[in-house]
């Protein structure tokens, strides 16, 4: 299919990379596999667990999947006129994005079947040797704090949400973001589609509001509206493979808003010790029991943990969160700029590519920026986390 080959004066991109790209973004929301893998259920499985003396988990059961519709995505995906596309580093960008695609599909596909572990590993990669002992290194260097009592639940959470994205929309109005009161119990607080979801039975310490916020609005809502404004829309969907970055974003977001408690970095690195067993094809009773057993991790945590661990059969993107963080830290201690990151949904190894097009104009820098970046006191955060290692970045109590 050949499209003729014109440059919008505005943006650099010709016909064919404006629908290419239209469509991916398009597809991109279809697919949505991320609420596809995310069980329905959760109390009933956390309730049917506790009677078993956490020797079995009921099922999972999830929204509807993609089966129906893979072979008709899977169609038009590949019909679309990538080759057209004139400006190489845009072409390369839209390339990768449609093969993740189909990695989406086959993900969502393969729920609950032989073979998901390894569509997972494909998408997501895997908790490597290296990982893996920088897991054991903070499970082992990170003290264990008393809990902060959760005082505060779903309405306050969602009372703090709406007053951020009030605060957000009085200097840009176009800024879309619902906060959304989830009527199914048990799956905590996660963005979607740039909207925040929040479980009806969430509890979180009052001191925990606004990093969470700052994790879920200040970086994934934020990036998603910067990302929508580039000629690139795919941006806000994210480009292939951009979580890693994105999940590393938001949890240092959590450290630069105040309040980073030691035991949300051990659950990050209780994330990658869980994703491995996953791999393993241990199942989550087990994964719960080393959890608690080996690395004292709280059960309500170790439950969570293992849950999404075992999502869809075995699910390995949570091993992201600490690596992202990793490879965060590392690119702060080399001077790296934090605002670029914030232009739309990417991965650090697309960084140079995203330089080179904000310079020809194609791109655009970040409209809005958080407040975790602008806030004198974050900006003194941010001085300290670049010279802070890993397991030496957490909070033993709330900024004063």
């Amino acid at each position: 299919m050949n499209m003729p080959a014109r440059n919008s004066p505005a943006t650099g991109m010709c016909d064919a990379a404006v629908a290419v790209d239209l469509a991916l973004a398009q597809m991109d929301a279809r697919v949505d596999w991320l609420s596809r893998l995310t069980p329905i259920n959760v109390a009933e499985i956390w309730e049917g667990f506790v009677r078993s003396n956490y020797r079995e988990m009921p099922a999972s059961r999830f929204a509807e999947g993609l089966q129906r519709d893979a072979p008709a995505l899977r169609e038009a995906l590949f019909a679309l006129p990538v080759e057209d596309i004139q400006n190489r580093l845009v072409q390369a960008l839209l390339l990768e994005k449609q093969r993740e695609i189909d990695r989406q599909i086959e993900l969502v596909s393969m729920r609950g079947r032989s073979g998901f572990i390894l569509a997972s590993m494909d998408l997501f990669g895997h908790a490597s040797e290296r990982l893996l002992a920088t897991a054991e290194e903070v499970l082992e260097k990170v003290p264990v704090f008393p809990d902060d009592e959760c005082d505060a639940g779903a309405a306050e959470m969602a009372a703090a949400a709406r007053a951020e994205v009030a605060r957000t929309r009085a200097q840009h109005p176009d800024f879309a973001c619902e906060v959304i009161l989830d009527p199914h119990p048990g799956v905590s607080l996660y963005v979607s589609a740039g909207n925040l979801h929040i479980a009806s039975d969430y509890a979180t310490p009052t001191s925990r509001i606004d990093p969470l916020i700052q994790h879920e609005i200040g970086t994934h809502a934020i990036s998603r509206h910067n990302g929508r404004r580039q000629p690139l829309k795919v941006l806000a969907g994210g480009l292939a493979d951009y979580d890693e970055l994105q999940e590393g974003l938001a949890v240092l977001a959590e450290y630069l808003a105040g309040y980073f408690p030691a035991e949300r970095l051990r659950t990050l690195a209780a994330r990658v010790i869980a994703a491995d067993m996953a791999v393993r094809e241990a199942m989550g009773p087990e994964i719960f029991a080393c959890l608690v057993e080996e690395h004292a991790i709280p059960h309500d945590t170790a439950f969570d943990t293992a849950l999404r661990a075992k999502r869809g059969g075995g699910l390995t993107k949570d091993a992201l969160y600490l690596k992202g963080l990793a490879e965060l830290l590392a690119y702060l201690a080399r001077g790296g700029d934090l605002e670029v990151l914030m232009l739309g949904k990417f991965a650090l190894k697309h960084l140079h590519t995203i330089e080179q097009l904000l310079a020809e104009g194609v791109l655009v820098p970040p409209e809005i920026l958080p407040s975790f970046l602008t806030d004198g006191a974050a900006t003194q955060r941010l001085a300290e986390a670049r010279e802070t290692p890993l397991h030496a970045l957490f909070h033993e109590s709330p900024a004063a």
